[in-house]
């Protein structure tokens, strides 16, 4: 384990802060109002851009009916602008219109009309400038669900001089985004809009911002260096939506935008898992399905699935039907990791297109209550010291309220190796995150059979030879290996202790058994579908391990296997 927190960090951090106030204070005197709309088009891109995400037509109908539900929390009223926000997550959702296309999904022919009062509600309150409600991490978004849909500007003058004007706006407070992904964020809606509003200065800046970003932020082999499948999902759909609105335009889209699809695109496919979600690391969940079939088959290279993606730190393995990820790569750094999760050589299993073993994961709905239990160690599939996690986070105080809730220590080693022959795949990995602590290394062995019917696994704490031996050899440290089930994966433990039947959603059974028993069958949550919080069960495999050893042999040593047993119960 290594700090990665340095004296840099702090400096960066004040000067971003000091930064952004001034352009906040400077803002707040002249008041945005001051930025002329300019000439408007008679009305926004015509035909309008098709919002190629998902929807949820139930919530739409809540907020139809008054019911504004985000991040746990429930505000009741007509005009929501003018009501009190129950937390600050909350009020980003709100302001960032996202909830935009759930409204406009619902049949009720009064959506669309509610739709636009609310869009004039928020002008009412917020139409002058803000700073919380136009900080470029909300206005980027809004912008963009604004242009998304772009029926509800038409014949609307006021609207669409409001929308030029966050547009101008952002254009100049692009730069004061708090992550990485809020510059890509701000890049897309300048170009949204400039396409929208046929303003080239807006859709040029937009280029820009993207021209300097995407080479900085994609890795080589497509994935986003926040290490999130699902934000490199939602990075690729709306660099998809800027292809199409370039083509409406008739206009080539920029060879950077071009690439960066192309790139990404075959790094979505390797984290779907076989009912076509994204596997849960690294801060994200499911993901969006319909955009990522939308995106995907916008972008069909034919491109088979490959096995390992360098850069972002994943494997992958697909035999007989089964299929299994493993986060194997180093931590995120700097600002990118206040949303990172220490899940260092955890894994996700599915078979026959149902999941079997997940990580909690996380969705933006989900309360904010779960939100720092479920980065923890702990709630996902691999090895846990004395419960703590492989990665600790910045303590509360004012170094978290300056530099964010990233990580201050982690792994500062992680390898990994592949070995593929006729019988199966074999997966090796370690991690030293818990070294300064116990003075112990995490290494994971995995093999995978080539019909996708016996997954065995072996996880083993070793001290490193150059170490040399420990100060008090009567030490032993408590661990817990976990496996955090699906919620519609139904388990139920052996006599004998040492194992478990699994069934799955569709009747198919499989055996979980160990030689590092007995094992417990516990409570967990799985956050990754989005919506309410699900319940699930998980496998609990616990240990008390020396402090010395090369990991080969128990107590500093547990075997494992995932085997497929058929049918279960005549289903």
């Amino acid at each position: 384990m290594t700090r990665v927190v340095r004296i840099s960090d702090y400096a960066e951090a004040v000067s971003r802060r000091f930064r952004r106030e001034l352009f906040d204070t400077v803002n707040s005197i002249s008041g945005v109002r001051a930025i002329s709309a300019g000439n408007l088009p008679e009305e926004p891109f015509s035909p309008p851009l098709k919002d190629i995400r998902g929807s949820d037509a139930g919530r739409g109908a809540a907020i139809l009916d008054g019911r504004f539900g985000f991040s746990g929390h429930i505000l009741e009223g007509d005009d929501p602008f003018s009501m009190a926000a129950p937390s600050e997550r909350f009020a980003r959702s709100l302001h960032s219109f996202a909830w935009l296309r759930d409204l406009l999904a619902c049949k009720d022919g009064q959506a669309k009309s509610r739709a636009g009062e609310l869009i004039d509600y928020w002008m009412a309150n917020f139409d002058k400038w803000n700073s919380f409600s136009w900080a470029p991490e909300i206005g980027s978004r809004r912008i963009i669900n604004w242009v998304l849909a772009g029926t509800l500007f038409t014949g609307e003058p006021d609207r669409l001089q409001s929308l030029m004007r966050q547009a101008r706006h952002l254009k100049r407070s692009a730069t004061h985004g708090n992550t990485e992904i809020d510059h890509i964020r701000a890049g897309a809606a300048l170009m949204l809009s400039g396409a929208a509003l046929n303003t080239e200065s807006l859709r040029g800046a937009g280029q820009k911002i993207l021209e300097a970003e995407l080479p900085r932020q994609v890795f080589t082999d497509g994935g986003h260096c926040s290490r999130s499948p699902s934000t490199a999902a939602e990075v690729l759909t709306l660099l998809t939506l800027i292809d199409t609105a370039e083509a409406h335009a008739n206009r080539e889209t920029p060879e950077i935008i071009s690439r960066a699809i192309d790139r990404m695109a075959p790094i979505l496919r390797f984290f779907r898992m076989g009912d076509g979600g994204l596997a849960a690391f690294q801060g994200g969940g499911e993901g969006d399905r319909r955009a990522i079939d939308l995106v995907l088959s916008a972008r069909d290279t034919g491109s088979k699935s490959f096995g390992y993606a360098p850069n972002s730190g994943y494997q992958r393995i697909e035999a007989g039907g089964a299929l299994l990820i493993m986060d194997a790569g180093k931590p995120v750094k700097g600002p990118s990791s206040v949303s990172a999760h220490a899940g260092t050589l955890a894994f996700e299993l599915a078979a026959g297109g149902h999941r079997i073993i997940v990580n909690c994961g996380w969705t933006d709905h989900q309360p904010n209550s779960w939100r720092e239990a479920v980065r923890a160690t702990a709630a996902h599939s691999t090895l846990t010291m004395e419960e703590t996690s492989s990665a600790r986070l910045i303590p509360p105080g004012w170094r978290r309220q300056l530099l964010g809730p990233r990580f201050e220590d982690q792994p500062n080693m992680v390898v990994a190796r592949r070995n593929e022959e006729d019988i199966g795949t074999w997966l090796e990995a370690s991690q030293d995150g818990y070294h300064a602590g116990f003075g112990l290394h995490h290494r994971r062995r995995l093999f995978l059979a080539a019909d996708g019917g016996d997954l065995r696994g072996e996880d083993g704490l070793f001290r490193p030879v150059e170490d040399g031996p420990p100060e008090d050899i009567d030490l032993r440290y408590r661990f817990a290996i976990r496996f955090h089930l699906h919620p519609s994966v139904k388990a139920s433990l052996a006599r004998d202790g040492m194992s478990a039947l699994l069934v799955l959603g569709n009747g198919d059974g499989w055996r979980f058994r160990t030689d590092g028993g007995p094992i417990r069958i516990e409570r967990s949550v799985y956050l990754a579908a989005g919506g309410s919080p699900k319940r699930s069960s998980q496998i609990v495999v616990q240990g008390e391990a020396e402090p010395f050893g090369a990991g080969e042999r128990p107590p500093n040593r547990v075997r494992w296997a995932f085997q497929r047993l058929g049918r279960v119960g005549g289903t």
